[in-house]
């Protein structure tokens, strides 16, 4: 077991990259048009503005799921919770962060250490479930920043801090 000072600093530091990761993702929306929210790569896969939608709901899609919410509590979250506009995109995004944030800020040692089993099977502690939130929005950041390649619009800024 960690102490509670590393462990709050392990929480600290992935939040610093998760705020660092936000943050790109709000520098490439402001450079969208809303006709870019469109765009579709591939038939098969997200377009750009279902994509941002996805990803200013993980942070709190994912706690949700750290908490052992069942695939129709998740797919009712997703219904009610869906957002469109960059706006919105951008304000769910901050507040879905905050609120994460909020959340571990409460964590004791114990409660980090707590394991628990998402509805298709991946069992992890809140600790490991926090680093996966972080790699969920590295890895959709970073379809993002392909996404815009692709489309001829260079966003011009750092994958890695």
């Amino acid at each position: 077991m960690l102490g509670n000072q590393r462990v709050n600093e392990a929480c600290s530091r992935i939040f610093h990259h998760l705020e660092w990761l936000s943050g790109t993702v709000i520098q490439m929306v402001s450079n969208l048009t809303t006709c870019d929210f469109g765009y579709r790569p591939d038939p098969d896969k997200r377009s750009i503005g279902e994509l941002l939608s996805h990803i200013a709901l993980i942070c709190e899609a994912d706690a949700r799921i750290s908490d052992e919410a069942s695939e129709k509590e998740m797919a009712d979250y997703y219904q009610s919770a869906e957002v469109n506009s960059p706006e919105e995109i951008l304000s769910a995004l901050r507040n879905n962060l905050k609120g994460l944030k909020q959340r571990y800020d409460r964590y004791t040692e114990t409660d980090l250490n707590v394991t628990t089993t998402s509805w298709w099977g991946t069992t992890d502690t809140r600790l490991g479930w926090l680093v996966q939130i972080l790699t969920h929005m590295a890895h959709h950041r970073g379809q993002l920043h392909s996404m815009l390649v692709r489309m001829g619009k260079e966003p011009g800024i750092q994958l890695f801090e």
